[in-house]
């Protein structure tokens, strides 16, 4: 590779870090249900994605607080639940709108959905 195609190579590199860290972040509502038992979590995130991983990571060192989870995860590993993003907050163009006011709203409204306490 010559200089200048590694100088674009990097200037790329950079345009998609610089792309990605400006991105809008998966906002929304996530939920862990234990499979065999139906038990649910429910939870909101302003990052559903790292939220989600940082549940696997919990789960994997046997730390997650939702100790009915936790013993599934024990029991059965992965397969024994499911991990699904449940509805995402879409982008405003205002930019003073109320992300967190949104959150705790939409997760009300699941939580009514799915018959749990608030």
């Amino acid at each position: 590779m010559d200089s200048s195609t590694k100088q674009a190579s990097r200037l790329a590199r950079r345009e998609a870090a610089r792309q990605a860290r400006d991105a809008f972040p998966p906002m929304g509502i996530y939920a862990i249900r234990d499979q065999s038992s139906g038990h649910l979590m429910l939870g909101a995130s302003r990052n559903v994605h790292a939220a989600l991983n940082r549940a696997h990571f919990e789960l994997r060192m046997g730390k997650h607080a939702d100790r009915v989870i936790q013993a599934e995860w024990n029991r059965s590993g992965a397969d024994g639940l499911t991990f699904e993003v449940l509805e995402l907050v879409k982008e405003r163009e205002n930019p003073d709108f109320d992300y967190s006011g949104e959150l705790k709203a939409l997760e009300q409204i699941h939580r009514e959905l799915q018959g749990l306490p608030s």
